[in-house]
Protein backbone atom coordinates (compact mmCIF):
# COMPACT_ATOMS: atom_id res chain seq x y z
CA UNK A 1 0.00 0.00 0.00
CA UNK A 2 2.81 2.40 0.86
CA UNK A 3 5.30 1.65 -1.91
CA UNK A 4 5.14 5.16 -3.35
CA UNK A 5 8.48 6.73 -2.38
CA UNK A 6 9.91 5.97 -5.83
CA UNK A 7 6.98 7.70 -7.49
CA UNK A 8 7.44 10.86 -5.39
CA UNK A 9 11.19 10.92 -5.99
CA UNK A 10 10.48 11.22 -9.70
CA UNK A 11 8.68 14.50 -9.01
CA UNK A 12 11.47 16.07 -7.01
CA UNK A 13 10.76 14.65 -3.56
CA UNK A 14 13.69 12.27 -3.34
CA UNK A 15 15.43 14.37 -0.71
CA UNK A 16 12.54 13.79 1.66
CA UNK A 17 13.00 10.07 2.00
CA UNK A 18 12.41 8.35 5.31
CA UNK A 19 16.08 7.54 5.93
CA UNK A 20 17.03 11.20 5.78
CA UNK A 21 14.18 12.08 8.10
CA UNK A 22 15.10 9.42 10.62
CA UNK A 23 18.81 10.23 10.59
CA UNK A 24 18.01 13.85 11.17
CA UNK A 25 16.22 12.94 14.38
CA UNK A 26 18.52 10.21 15.67
CA UNK A 27 21.23 12.75 16.22
CA UNK A 28 19.07 14.30 18.95
CA UNK A 29 18.22 11.44 21.29
CA UNK A 30 19.10 7.82 22.14
CA UNK A 31 17.04 5.00 20.71
CA UNK A 32 14.78 3.25 23.24
CA UNK A 33 13.74 -0.35 22.87
CA UNK A 34 12.39 -3.33 24.78
CA UNK A 35 11.40 -3.09 28.42
CA UNK A 36 12.54 0.51 28.79
CA UNK A 37 10.31 1.67 25.94
CA UNK A 38 7.35 -0.20 27.43
CA UNK A 39 8.05 1.29 30.85
CA UNK A 40 7.93 4.80 29.41
CA UNK A 41 4.99 4.40 27.06
CA UNK A 42 2.62 1.88 28.70
CA UNK A 43 1.44 4.34 31.40
CA UNK A 44 0.44 6.79 28.65
CA UNK A 45 -1.36 4.03 26.74
CA UNK A 46 -3.40 3.14 29.81
CA UNK A 47 -4.06 6.72 30.91
CA UNK A 48 -5.06 7.87 27.42
CA UNK A 49 -7.44 4.93 27.04
CA UNK A 50 -9.13 5.77 30.33
CA UNK A 51 -9.10 9.53 29.66
CA UNK A 52 -10.82 9.10 26.29
CA UNK A 53 -13.30 6.64 27.81
CA UNK A 54 -14.26 8.85 30.76
CA UNK A 55 -13.90 12.37 29.31
CA UNK A 56 -14.55 12.33 25.57
CA UNK A 57 -16.77 9.29 25.01
CA UNK A 58 -18.77 9.66 28.22
CA UNK A 59 -20.96 12.31 26.57
CA UNK A 60 -22.22 10.20 23.64
CA UNK A 61 -22.40 7.17 25.94
CA UNK A 62 -24.76 8.90 28.38
CA UNK A 63 -26.53 11.23 25.93
CA UNK A 64 -29.62 9.02 25.32
CA UNK A 65 -30.01 8.50 29.07
CA UNK A 66 -29.80 12.24 29.85
CA UNK A 67 -32.27 12.97 27.06
CA UNK A 68 -34.76 10.43 28.43
CA UNK A 69 -34.41 10.90 32.16
CA UNK A 70 -33.73 14.63 32.41
CA UNK A 71 -36.04 15.74 29.61
CA UNK A 72 -33.48 17.91 27.82
CA UNK A 73 -33.50 18.02 24.03
CA UNK A 74 -30.70 16.40 22.09
CA UNK A 75 -29.88 19.75 20.47
CA UNK A 76 -29.48 21.57 23.78
CA UNK A 77 -27.33 18.79 25.23
CA UNK A 78 -25.03 18.46 22.22
CA UNK A 79 -24.51 22.22 22.35
CA UNK A 80 -22.67 21.71 25.63
CA UNK A 81 -20.47 19.08 24.00
CA UNK A 82 -19.67 21.33 21.04
CA UNK A 83 -18.75 24.07 23.50
CA UNK A 84 -16.27 21.74 25.22
CA UNK A 85 -14.55 20.97 21.90
CA UNK A 86 -14.27 24.65 21.01
CA UNK A 87 -12.81 25.42 24.47
CA UNK A 88 -10.34 22.54 24.06
CA UNK A 89 -9.18 24.02 20.74
CA UNK A 90 -8.77 27.52 22.20
CA UNK A 91 -6.71 26.29 25.14
CA UNK A 92 -4.48 23.96 23.09
CA UNK A 93 -1.73 26.57 22.38
CA UNK A 94 -1.56 27.56 26.06
CA UNK A 95 -1.26 23.93 27.12
CA UNK A 96 1.45 23.41 24.50
CA UNK A 97 3.42 26.37 25.84
CA UNK A 98 3.41 24.88 29.35
CA UNK A 99 4.64 21.56 27.92
CA UNK A 100 7.44 23.39 26.08
CA UNK A 101 8.47 24.93 29.41
CA UNK A 102 8.88 21.49 30.97
CA UNK A 103 5.63 21.51 32.95
CA UNK A 104 4.07 18.45 31.33
CA UNK A 105 3.59 16.72 34.68
CA UNK A 106 1.68 19.73 36.00
CA UNK A 107 -0.45 19.98 32.83
CA UNK A 108 -1.54 16.34 32.87
CA UNK A 109 -2.08 16.24 36.63
CA UNK A 110 -4.18 19.41 36.77
CA UNK A 111 -6.12 18.29 33.69
CA UNK A 112 -6.90 14.96 35.35
CA UNK A 113 -8.00 16.61 38.62
CA UNK A 114 -10.19 19.07 36.69
CA UNK A 115 -11.77 16.24 34.66
CA UNK A 116 -12.44 14.32 37.89
CA UNK A 117 -14.10 17.39 39.41
CA UNK A 118 -16.28 17.98 36.36
CA UNK A 119 -17.52 14.39 36.23
CA UNK A 120 -18.04 14.27 39.99
CA UNK A 121 -20.22 17.41 39.83
CA UNK A 122 -21.93 16.16 36.66
CA UNK A 123 -23.31 13.25 38.70
CA UNK A 124 -25.28 15.89 40.65
CA UNK A 125 -26.45 17.93 37.61
CA UNK A 126 -30.15 18.70 37.29
CA UNK A 127 -30.33 21.77 35.05
CA UNK A 128 -29.19 22.31 31.46
CA UNK A 129 -26.92 25.20 32.50
CA UNK A 130 -25.09 22.76 34.77
CA UNK A 131 -24.12 20.81 31.64
CA UNK A 132 -22.88 23.90 29.81
CA UNK A 133 -20.82 25.09 32.78
CA UNK A 134 -19.28 21.71 33.52
CA UNK A 135 -18.53 20.86 29.88
CA UNK A 136 -16.89 24.26 29.46
CA UNK A 137 -14.37 23.29 32.13
CA UNK A 138 -14.23 19.74 30.75
CA UNK A 139 -13.01 21.32 27.50
CA UNK A 140 -10.04 22.76 29.42
CA UNK A 141 -9.47 19.38 31.06
CA UNK A 142 -9.54 17.56 27.71
CA UNK A 143 -7.07 20.06 26.27
CA UNK A 144 -4.68 19.11 29.09
CA UNK A 145 -5.36 15.38 29.04
CA UNK A 146 -6.07 13.96 25.57
CA UNK A 147 -4.12 13.38 22.35
CA UNK A 148 -2.98 16.94 21.62
CA UNK A 149 -1.21 17.29 24.96
CA UNK A 150 0.01 13.68 24.92
CA UNK A 151 1.44 13.91 21.39
CA UNK A 152 3.17 17.20 22.19
CA UNK A 153 4.72 15.78 25.35
CA UNK A 154 5.88 12.54 23.72
CA UNK A 155 7.32 14.38 20.71
CA UNK A 156 9.20 16.78 22.97
CA UNK A 157 10.56 14.17 25.39
CA UNK A 158 11.03 11.12 23.16
CA UNK A 159 12.20 12.81 19.91
CA UNK A 160 12.90 10.11 17.30
CA UNK A 161 11.13 7.51 19.46
CA UNK A 162 7.93 9.57 19.48
CA UNK A 163 6.38 8.20 16.28
CA UNK A 164 6.52 4.63 17.58
CA UNK A 165 5.34 5.71 21.04
CA UNK A 166 2.36 7.65 19.66
CA UNK A 167 1.32 4.70 17.51
CA UNK A 168 1.54 2.38 20.54
CA UNK A 169 -0.55 4.77 22.66
CA UNK A 170 -3.26 5.21 20.02
CA UNK A 171 -3.56 1.48 19.40
CA UNK A 172 -4.60 1.11 23.04
CA UNK A 173 -6.63 4.33 23.27
CA UNK A 174 -8.63 3.26 20.22
CA UNK A 175 -10.57 1.03 22.60
CA UNK A 176 -11.64 3.98 24.73
CA UNK A 177 -15.02 4.18 23.02
CA UNK A 178 -15.67 0.47 23.50
CA UNK A 179 -14.82 0.71 27.20
CA UNK A 180 -16.93 3.82 27.69
CA UNK A 181 -20.11 2.60 25.98
CA UNK A 182 -20.03 -0.87 27.53
CA UNK A 183 -19.19 0.43 31.03
CA UNK A 184 -21.82 3.16 30.85
CA UNK A 185 -24.45 0.62 29.78
CA UNK A 186 -23.54 -1.90 32.48
CA UNK A 187 -23.20 0.57 35.36
CA UNK A 188 -26.35 2.48 34.42
CA UNK A 189 -28.38 -0.68 34.16
CA UNK A 190 -27.46 -1.80 37.68
CA UNK A 191 -26.72 1.42 39.58
CA UNK A 192 -28.17 4.34 37.60
CA UNK A 193 -26.41 6.97 35.47
CA UNK A 194 -25.38 9.19 38.37
CA UNK A 195 -23.48 6.38 40.06
CA UNK A 196 -21.97 5.41 36.70
CA UNK A 197 -20.62 8.95 36.16
CA UNK A 198 -19.28 8.90 39.71
CA UNK A 199 -17.37 5.69 38.96
CA UNK A 200 -15.93 7.31 35.82
CA UNK A 201 -14.69 10.25 37.89
CA UNK A 202 -13.08 8.01 40.52
CA UNK A 203 -11.21 6.08 37.82
CA UNK A 204 -9.53 9.33 36.81
CA UNK A 205 -8.59 10.18 40.39
CA UNK A 206 -7.46 6.76 41.56
CA UNK A 207 -5.90 5.32 38.39
CA UNK A 208 -5.04 8.12 35.95
CA UNK A 209 -3.65 10.72 38.33
CA UNK A 210 -0.82 8.52 39.72
CA UNK A 211 -0.10 7.20 36.20
CA UNK A 212 0.30 10.59 34.51
CA UNK A 213 2.28 12.07 37.39
CA UNK A 214 4.84 9.25 37.50
CA UNK A 215 5.06 8.79 33.71
CA UNK A 216 5.65 12.48 32.96
CA UNK A 217 8.26 12.79 35.72
CA UNK A 218 10.05 9.73 34.35
CA UNK A 219 10.16 11.03 30.76
CA UNK A 220 11.19 14.52 31.86
CA UNK A 221 14.18 12.94 33.58
CA UNK A 222 15.03 10.83 30.50
CA UNK A 223 14.89 13.79 28.12
CA UNK A 224 16.86 16.24 30.25
CA UNK A 225 20.07 15.64 28.34
CA UNK A 226 18.78 16.28 24.82
CA UNK A 227 15.45 18.15 24.89
CA UNK A 228 15.67 21.55 23.24
CA UNK A 229 14.95 24.62 25.33
CA UNK A 230 11.84 26.54 24.34
CA UNK A 231 11.99 30.17 23.36
CA UNK A 232 12.01 32.43 26.41
CA UNK A 233 10.03 35.06 24.59
CA UNK A 234 6.51 34.16 23.50
CA UNK A 235 6.92 36.45 20.50
CA UNK A 236 9.83 34.32 19.28
CA UNK A 237 7.77 31.15 19.69
CA UNK A 238 4.91 32.68 17.72
CA UNK A 239 7.16 33.75 14.85
CA UNK A 240 6.33 30.40 13.23
CA UNK A 241 2.98 31.81 12.08
CA UNK A 242 4.89 33.95 9.57
CA UNK A 243 6.02 30.82 7.74
CA UNK A 244 3.88 29.59 4.82
CA UNK A 245 4.60 26.00 5.87
CA UNK A 246 2.71 26.59 9.12
CA UNK A 247 -0.46 27.62 7.29
CA UNK A 248 -0.11 24.83 4.75
CA UNK A 249 0.09 22.23 7.52
CA UNK A 250 -2.82 23.86 9.33
CA UNK A 251 -4.99 23.82 6.24
CA UNK A 252 -4.02 20.23 5.45
CA UNK A 253 -5.21 18.78 8.73
CA UNK A 254 -8.18 21.13 9.15
CA UNK A 255 -9.53 19.87 5.81
CA UNK A 256 -8.87 16.31 6.93
CA UNK A 257 -10.78 16.64 10.22
CA UNK A 258 -13.60 18.47 8.43
CA UNK A 259 -13.89 15.62 5.92
CA UNK A 260 -14.04 12.93 8.58
CA UNK A 261 -16.31 14.93 10.88
CA UNK A 262 -18.88 15.67 8.16
CA UNK A 263 -19.05 12.06 7.03
CA UNK A 264 -18.94 10.33 10.41
CA UNK A 265 -21.45 12.60 12.16
CA UNK A 266 -24.02 11.80 9.43
CA UNK A 267 -22.84 8.26 8.75
CA UNK A 268 -25.98 6.28 9.61
CA UNK A 269 -28.34 8.61 7.67
CA UNK A 270 -25.90 8.44 4.72
CA UNK A 271 -25.93 4.65 4.86
CA UNK A 272 -29.75 4.63 4.99
CA UNK A 273 -29.77 7.01 2.02
CA UNK A 274 -27.57 4.49 0.17
CA UNK A 275 -30.19 1.78 0.73
CA UNK A 276 -28.74 -0.09 3.72
CA UNK A 277 -31.07 -1.46 6.36
CA UNK A 278 -30.53 -0.47 10.01
CA UNK A 279 -28.67 -3.65 11.00
CA UNK A 280 -26.23 -3.51 8.07
CA UNK A 281 -25.69 0.23 8.52
CA UNK A 282 -24.77 -0.16 12.20
CA UNK A 283 -22.46 -3.08 11.38
CA UNK A 284 -20.69 -1.06 8.67
CA UNK A 285 -20.34 1.98 10.95
CA UNK A 286 -18.92 -0.14 13.76
CA UNK A 287 -16.12 -1.32 11.46
CA UNK A 288 -14.66 2.19 11.02
CA UNK A 289 -12.87 2.02 14.39
CA UNK A 290 -11.19 -1.36 13.82
CA UNK A 291 -10.05 -0.17 10.39
CA UNK A 292 -8.34 2.80 12.05
CA UNK A 293 -6.38 0.34 14.20
CA UNK A 294 -5.46 -1.70 11.12
CA UNK A 295 -4.24 1.45 9.37
CA UNK A 296 -2.03 2.31 12.33
CA UNK A 297 -0.63 -1.23 12.43
CA UNK A 298 0.22 -0.95 8.74
CA UNK A 299 2.02 2.33 9.39
CA UNK A 300 3.90 0.78 12.30
CA UNK A 301 5.03 -2.10 10.09
CA UNK A 302 6.24 0.22 7.32
CA UNK A 303 7.66 3.12 9.35
CA UNK A 304 11.32 2.36 8.55
CA UNK A 305 10.72 1.69 4.86
CA UNK A 306 8.47 4.51 3.69
CA UNK A 307 8.73 8.29 3.94
CA UNK A 308 6.32 10.40 5.95
CA UNK A 309 5.31 12.28 2.81
CA UNK A 310 4.45 9.04 1.03
CA UNK A 311 2.32 7.84 3.94
CA UNK A 312 0.43 11.14 4.03
CA UNK A 313 -0.14 11.23 0.28
CA UNK A 314 -1.39 7.65 0.10
CA UNK A 315 -3.70 8.33 3.04
CA UNK A 316 -5.20 11.43 1.39
CA UNK A 317 -5.67 9.52 -1.85
CA UNK A 318 -7.37 6.74 0.14
CA UNK A 319 -9.78 9.24 1.70
CA UNK A 320 -10.55 10.58 -1.79
CA UNK A 321 -11.29 7.04 -2.99
CA UNK A 322 -13.43 6.47 0.11
CA UNK A 323 -15.46 9.58 -0.76
CA UNK A 324 -16.25 8.38 -4.25
CA UNK A 325 -17.03 4.90 -2.90
CA UNK A 326 -19.73 6.18 -0.55
CA UNK A 327 -20.97 8.67 -3.17
CA UNK A 328 -21.66 5.73 -5.51
CA UNK A 329 -22.52 3.37 -2.66
CA UNK A 330 -26.11 2.82 -3.78
CA UNK A 331 -24.74 0.84 -6.74
CA UNK A 332 -23.07 -1.92 -4.73
CA UNK A 333 -22.48 -3.13 -1.18
CA UNK A 334 -18.85 -3.63 -2.20
CA UNK A 335 -18.46 0.14 -2.55
CA UNK A 336 -19.76 0.60 1.01
CA UNK A 337 -17.16 -1.90 2.20
CA UNK A 338 -14.48 -0.04 0.23
CA UNK A 339 -15.53 3.19 1.94
CA UNK A 340 -15.23 1.65 5.40
CA UNK A 341 -11.79 0.21 4.62
CA UNK A 342 -10.27 3.30 2.96
CA UNK A 343 -11.86 5.93 5.22
CA UNK A 344 -11.11 4.07 8.44
CA UNK A 345 -7.53 3.08 7.65
CA UNK A 346 -6.50 6.43 6.19
CA UNK A 347 -7.99 8.51 9.00
CA UNK A 348 -6.43 6.16 11.54
CA UNK A 349 -3.02 6.97 10.08
CA UNK A 350 -3.50 10.70 9.49
CA UNK A 351 -4.95 11.39 12.93
CA UNK A 352 -1.74 10.24 14.64
CA UNK A 353 0.92 11.24 12.11
CA UNK A 354 0.39 14.98 12.61
CA UNK A 355 3.11 15.35 15.30
CA UNK A 356 5.65 13.65 13.04
CA UNK A 357 4.72 15.91 10.12
CA UNK A 358 4.91 19.04 12.29
CA UNK A 359 8.28 18.16 13.81
CA UNK A 360 9.62 17.11 10.40
CA UNK A 361 8.64 20.37 8.70
CA UNK A 362 8.90 22.91 11.52
CA UNK A 363 11.29 21.23 13.95
CA UNK A 364 10.80 20.32 17.61
CA UNK A 365 11.78 23.64 19.15
CA UNK A 366 8.65 25.17 20.75
CA UNK A 367 6.81 22.10 19.51
CA UNK A 368 4.07 22.28 22.14
CA UNK A 369 2.79 25.74 21.27
CA UNK A 370 3.20 25.16 17.52
CA UNK A 371 1.28 21.89 17.74
CA UNK A 372 -1.33 23.60 19.91
CA UNK A 373 -1.82 26.40 17.40
CA UNK A 374 -2.20 23.91 14.57
CA UNK A 375 -4.62 21.88 16.69
CA UNK A 376 -7.06 24.80 16.74
CA UNK A 377 -8.05 24.26 13.12
CA UNK A 378 -8.05 20.48 13.50
CA UNK A 379 -10.29 20.45 16.59
CA UNK A 380 -12.58 23.21 15.33
CA UNK A 381 -12.96 21.27 12.09
CA UNK A 382 -14.19 18.27 14.08
CA UNK A 383 -16.48 20.43 16.21
CA UNK A 384 -18.10 22.39 13.38
CA UNK A 385 -18.20 19.67 10.70
CA UNK A 386 -21.53 18.16 11.89
CA UNK A 387 -23.19 21.58 11.68
CA UNK A 388 -21.89 22.26 8.16
CA UNK A 389 -22.86 18.75 7.14
CA UNK A 390 -26.43 19.51 8.19
CA UNK A 391 -26.37 22.81 6.29
CA UNK A 392 -25.15 21.14 3.08
CA UNK A 393 -27.82 18.47 3.52
CA UNK A 394 -30.51 21.14 3.79
CA UNK A 395 -29.16 22.92 0.70
CA UNK A 396 -29.16 19.78 -1.39
CA UNK A 397 -28.95 16.21 -0.19
CA UNK A 398 -26.42 13.80 1.23
CA UNK A 399 -24.92 13.65 -2.25
CA UNK A 400 -23.85 17.27 -1.76
CA UNK A 401 -22.45 16.54 1.72
CA UNK A 402 -20.35 13.66 0.36
CA UNK A 403 -19.21 15.58 -2.71
CA UNK A 404 -17.94 18.51 -0.62
CA UNK A 405 -16.27 16.09 1.81
CA UNK A 406 -14.48 14.08 -0.89
CA UNK A 407 -12.92 17.24 -2.39
CA UNK A 408 -11.18 18.10 0.90
CA UNK A 409 -8.55 15.31 0.79
CA UNK A 410 -7.56 16.49 -2.69
CA UNK A 411 -6.96 19.99 -1.30
CA UNK A 412 -5.04 18.46 1.63
CA UNK A 413 -2.84 16.50 -0.77
CA UNK A 414 -1.88 19.65 -2.71
CA UNK A 415 -1.19 21.59 0.51
CA UNK A 416 0.95 18.82 1.99
CA UNK A 417 3.11 18.39 -1.13
CA UNK A 418 3.56 22.17 -1.32
CA UNK A 419 4.59 22.32 2.34
CA UNK A 420 7.17 19.58 1.83
CA UNK A 421 8.58 21.34 -1.21
CA UNK A 422 9.06 24.49 0.88
CA UNK A 423 10.88 22.66 3.67
CA UNK A 424 14.39 24.12 4.24
CA UNK A 425 17.13 21.80 3.01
Amino acid sequence: MFETSTLFSQFGFGSFNNRHFMNEQIQDSPEISGIRFTMYVLPFAISQTLAWATCFYSFPAFLPIWETQLGFSKTSLTGAYTLSLIVAAIFAPFVGRFIDKGSGNLVFSLGTVLAFSCLFLLSKATEIWHFYLLWFFMGIAMSCSLYEACFAFLTTTMANNARRAITFVTLAAGFGGTISFSSAHFLTQFFGWRSAILVFSLVLLIVNLPLVWSATKMLNKFSKGFVKQSSRNLKDALSVIKKPIFWLIGGTFAFMSFNHGMIISHLLPIFYDRGLDAKTAVLAASCIGPMQVIGRLMMLASEKKVSILSICCVSFISMFIAGWSIYLGNLSLGLIIAFVVFQGASYGVLSIIRPTVISGLLGRNDFGIISGLLAVGFVLGSALAPLFGSLFWQLGSYDLVIFVALLLPAFSLVLMITAWRLKPQ
